[in-house]
Order: C-alpha cells, then sequence, then structure tokens
C-alpha cells in the first residue's frame, strides 16, 4: 500500500492506495498541533488503520508534502518508527513533471505543485485551482501544462478568527450558509459577510486570472472548505476534495524509480 500524506497549517490530511491502483482504500483528517511528538502522531495513525483493518505493515511506501517545516521532521520520524518507512518529500529535486514558471520555484508551498499535478492530469489545461484551506489559494495551469503563478488570500478560518479576535462584540461562529445575504442576527451576518464575501472574491481573482491566460480554463476547487463555497460561486466549475492526495500519488509514481 501506498500512505499518501499532506501537511498543512490547519489540518493533516492522509490516505491510503492499494498497490499500483489509483483506489483510494481510505482517508483521514488530522488537526495540525506542533506540539505532538512523532509517538503521538503514530498511535493516532495506528488507530485510524486497524479501525480500517488494515496495517501499518502492509505499507511498501510514503510521500509526504508539508507546509509547516517544524512539522516535516516529526512526521519523517514517525513514519520511521512506526511503519519502518522513510518518506518522500515533496520538495526540490523531486520529479513532478511540471515546468513552474514562478521567479523563485522554491518559494511555492509544495501543496500547490501537487494540486496543480493532479488537476492537470485529470482534467487537462488550461485550467485554475482553488484551493480553499488555511490561506485560499489560486493557481493557473497552462494549456501545456506549465505552472504559471497564481495568487494568495487569507483564509476562511482566518477570516473567522480575526473577527472574533479583534472584535469584541462578535464570536465564533459555525460556518453553514445563512438563509440570506441581509442577516437578521450577528452570527447570521458574520455567516453571510465570510461566505459569501469570499464566493466574490474568488469569483473575481478567477475572472481576473483568465484575461491574463490563454484559452478558456476550466476551474478545479478543493480544500476543506471548497463545496460551501463552491456553491455560491460563479466561475468554479468541479469540486475535487481529494485532489492533494491524489497528486501525492502521482509524484510518487514518478519518483518511485
Amino acid at each position: 500500500m501506498l500512505l499518501v500524506v499532506d501537511v498543512g497549517n490547519t489540518n493533516i490530511v492522509a490516505g491510503v492506495y492499494r498497490d499500483g491502483s489509483d483506489r483510494l482504500l481510505f482517508h483521514l483528517r488530522l488537526s495540525t498541533d506542533p506540539n505532538r511528538t512523532a509517538d503521538e502522531y503514530g498511535l493516532l495513525l495506528k488507530g485510524f488503520f486497524e479501525h480500517n483493518d488494515l496495517s501499518l505493515k502492509d505499507v511498501k511506501a510514503i510521500v509526504m508534502s508539508s507546509v509547516v517545516p517544524p512539522l516535516t521532521p516529526v512526521m519523517e520520524t514517525t513514519f520511521e518508527k512506526y511503519f519502518r518507512r522513510r518518506p518522500l518529500v515533496v520538495g526540490p529535486g523531486i520529479k513532478t513533471g511540471m515546468n513552474i514558471l514562478y521567479e523563485d520555484p522554491r518559494e511555492v508551498g509544495a501543496d500547490r505543485i501537487v494540486n496543480a499535478v493532479a488537476a492537470f492530469n485529470h482534467y487537462g489545461g488550461p485550467l485554475i485551482v482553488v484551493d480553499f484551506g488555511t490561506a485560499t489559494t489560486l493557481d493557473a495551469i497552462s494549456a501545456d501544462g506549465a505552472y504559471l503563478g497564481g495568487a494568495i488570500a487569507p483564509g476562511i478560518g482566518i477570516s473567522t478568527e480575526a473577527l472574533f479576535e479583534h472584535a469584541a462584540k462578535l464570536s465564533r461562529i459555525e460556518l453553514v450558509r445563512p438563509k440570506s445575504v441581509i442577516g437578521k442576527t450577528t452570527v447570521a451576518s458574520m455567516q453571510s459577510g465570510i461566505i459569501f464575501g469570499v464566493a466574490g472574491q474568488v469569483d473575481e481573482l478567477v475572472r481576473r486570472m483568465k484575461k491574463e491566460m490563454d484559452g478558456n480554463p476550466k476551474v478545479v476547487a478543493t480544500g476543506g472548505y471548497a463545496e460551501l463555497i463552491a456553491e455560491e460561486t460563479s466561475t468554479i466549475d468541479v469540486v475535487d476534495p481529494l485532489l492533494t492526495l491524489e497528486g501525492l500519488r502521482l509524484i510518487y509514481l514518478k519518483n518511485r524509480e
């Protein structure tokens, strides 16, 4: 089996693929906690495997992307101690099959490249990938599969926390679609501003990016809030919540020799 792991600022998402197959057996989501030890992460993963009637020893390879540098060595220790495997870590020197047209390719987050690889493999180009994570990122890929660059905006979680922390009378809220844009309560007003505001932001960024790209890019959304926000946009064509996991699998295949 192949274990794929994406370490994000808010969540760690992992999935298990059957050997030589694109079949995802199961996936899980853990909250990212820099204070957890390698043993704590190891025992959590062991519990998920046992819950799905699988054994850690069945994992033959591991590939990981991380945007949390302090956690990268912790996760590497977890995999080496509990799985007896050294992970392939997506970063400089790793084959992706994608030409990265950034001024400094090393600045591009590993998760953004992983998403771009998976999206281009599944949908072709040109396309725009919108990832609703800790940050909301939009990445442009050309018709021939080159990574052109993109845009980064504060994510939904960051925006919500900022309201709570800096406005004394506003509290944390559940992020669900309100009944109307004009909120009748403080909670509904915050939900409206955040959800419809992010949707409008994405639509405008996509519109501007399309003007700078050739052809008619398909827009693919992924990330934890993708399904919630995509319904409120007019530009997102496809929601693919497990895009990052598939991208990790593809990158592993390019590097396994």
